[in-house]
């Protein structure tokens, strides 16, 4: 097979080229059980001939909702794609509301859960879905009916003739997917993405990664976001073994059985594996102690290529030997690649990880580019700290007067299922506007600033980028989540979600006894010492700019609780509701737009 044109050739392009033993590898119980490339195409190819069965036409539309990721849904995704359906993959953990909103206008026929916990949900607003005929599940769950019985539905293959037919009438422009963006506002969207869509932002990213026939990833974000969906295409096409976690409170154990050489990451999972580092360097005593914190400094001051000259390789290749081994032993001893998106990536992070041997790729892109835009790639100078790469291939990026980025080419969606008016919003003369502000550099670099719908103006007329403060806020361990907020008030300010567990521990070794999370936000002490990092952040920002109040919240920012979308995108207009009184307590009246 010489070239994949839509998203179900990539396991038969594996086959021809590549074939896998281990294609997916997922964890059931205590075991891993690994499905080889034939086998993979033996079970979707059942699944297509039971969809079909089960009375599936072209363009129905079937919901994948799956906790963790695992084989049952690359397998899903394979055998709905070849009978000219399309999957829906929603958010295990949004509201009921939203599973009800999401099944209702995709108009999904077949709904496939993971477990459980799901099933529930799923169950609980099945009544208003009238176009559902049936839930499946991957898990054993009693009085539901099992993923298999569609693969045994299948097992005669009178009918993969029918198959065939459904798959050679699927063209690379034809829709393949709707990813309903969780927003962070209003109703979410469903972004419709083409086969040609995604295999061409696959293609064009294998030429940016350094994957290796034979090698093995673990995946751990949630499949049902297009980033590491992508990624999982990309990974077949190289020849790659795919291991799937079990979670994400199991991925330092799962990091060491599968010994991984490349995974993707969001940048909030290398700050805490981070915190939990330097945490550990702290217990350390004597010259144990100081040599890590030597070994952490120097790789502060990283720069690729040898940019910071022979002396300072010299001494880092001496706190590779002596500390950063150790790093990459708790990350599985063969990582050399993590690809970071969906979010900026501190310098700092990106500069001690590549000090430590695992460089960490940034990339740009939106669920309506499929994702990738732009990314970095450590090979021919084509990796900067603090950019998010060079453009791919075939992509064309454009910078609006404001600064907005907007992008062109084959990877930019269909549109919005179902909503022209917002298409047209966003799609204008063949460009995607992206919402976000950037610039290229004169080599080719592109970077991000802030997004445009977050920047506001102070009562000053000055004009305040969020995210700019929020990131390096989050540096401090001390703050897990931060929102600046100040439209039209005469100076910043902030609400800041404390790091619960870091700041118990401080307040132990000061002796500061706390029973509850509001106490512990109103403690003087507590507030003092938080002053002192808002001091420290401030210090590099202009006078306009500076935080000049905040107001810390007893509340664990969750998913679940609205706070932030499933990408972990702060909600701004939600927590600016949950938490009116504490801005009246700092600006001196109500927030006028709630």
């Amino acid at each position: 097979m010489q070239e994949v044109k839509r998203l179900f050739e990539f396991p038969y392009y594996q086959q021809a080229n590549c074939a896998l033993e281990k294609s997916m590898v997922t964890k059931y119980g205590d075991q891993w059980r690994a499905v080889s490339t034939a086998e993979y195409l033996n079970q979707a190819n059942a699944i297509s001939r039971g969809l079909l069965r089960l009375g599936v036409q072209a363009n129905d539309k079937i919901a994948l909702i799956s906790m963790t990721n695992r084989t049952e849904w690359s397998i899903m995704d394979t055998g709905i794609l070849q009978v000219g359906a399309q999957d829906v993959p929603i958010y295990p953990t949004i509201s009921e509301a939203d599973y009800s909103y999401i099944l209702n206008h995709s108009e999904a026929v077949f709904c496939f859960v993971s477990c459980e916990e799901v099933l529930e949900k799923v169950e609980a607003i099945r009544s208003e879905v009238p176009s559902l005929k049936g839930v499946y599940s991957f898990d054993e769950i009693p009085g539901c009916k099992h993923w298999s019985e569609v693969k045994e539905l299948g097992k005669d293959e009178s009918n993969q003739k029918e198959v065939q037919a459904r798959m050679d009438s699927v063209r690379p422009e034809d829709l393949a997917t709707l990813i309903y963006t969780s927003g962070t506002t209003g109703k979410p969207k469903g972004v419709m993405l083409s086969h040609h869509n995604i295999v061409s932002n696959v293609l064009a990213s294998q030429k940016r990664v350094p994957f290796d026939y034979g090698h093995s990833a673990l995946s751990f974000l949630p499949v049902c976001h297009i980033f590491e969906r992508m990624i999982l295409y990309l990974y077949q096409y190289c020849g790659i073994s795919v291991y799937y976690a079990e979670g994400l409170d199991k991925i330092s154990d799962n990091l060491k059985e599968v010994k991984p050489n490349v995974m993707t990451v969001v940048p909030r999972l290398l700050e805490k594996v981070y915190d939990k580092i330097i945490a550990r360097g702290a217990d350390l005593t004597g010259i144990k102690k100081a040599l890590f914190f030597w070994a952490v400094e120097l790789g502060l001051q990283y720069k690729p290529y040898g940019a910071n000259g022979w002396w300072y390789e010299k001494k880092l290749g001496l706190a590779r030997k002596l500390i950063f081994k150790k790093w990459q032993e708790a990350l599985g001893g063969n990582l050399e690649t993590m690809v970071s998106g969906s979010a900026a990536l501190q310098q700092r992070l990106a500069r001690i990880f590549a000090a430590a041997g695992i460089p960490v790729m940034e990339g740009y892109g939106l669920t309506e580019t499929s994702p990738v835009i732009s990314v970095n790639d450590q090979r021919n100078r084509g990796w900067k700290i603090g950019s998010v790469g060079k453009i791919i291939e075939g992509v064309e990026i454009k910078i609006a007067e404001d600064g907005e980025i907007l992008c062109k080419g084959p990877n930019v969606m269909m549109g919005y299922y179902k909503d022209p008016e917002k298409t047209a919003e966003v799609l204008k003369n063949g460009y995607f506007h992206t919402g976000d502000i950037g610039e290229v550099d004169s080599e080719g670099f592109l970077k991000i600033t802030d997004r445009k719908k977050e920047m506001f103006k102070t009562s000053g007329g000055k004009y305040v980028a969020p995210q700019l403060l929020e990131n390096r806020f989050k540096q401090s361990r001390f703050i897990e989540q931060i929102m600046v907020l100040g439209e039209g008030e005469k100076m910043p300010a902030a609400l800041i979600q404390p790091n619960f567990e870091f700041l118990s521990e401080w307040a132990k070794r000061h002796k500061i006894e706390l029973s509850s999370n509001q106490q512990i936000v109103d403690h003087p002490q507590v507030v003092a010492r938080y002053q002192e990092e808002v001091d420290l952040a401030n210090a590099q920002f202009a006078k306009w700019e500076k935080v000049k109040d905040f107001r810390l919240t007893p509340d664990i920012w969750t998913v679940e609780e609205g706070h932030l979308t499933p990408t972990m995108k702060l909600k701004r207009k939600i927590i600016l509701q949950k938490y009116a009184s504490l801005y009246s307590d700092i600006y001196g009246h109500p927030a006028e737009k709630i």
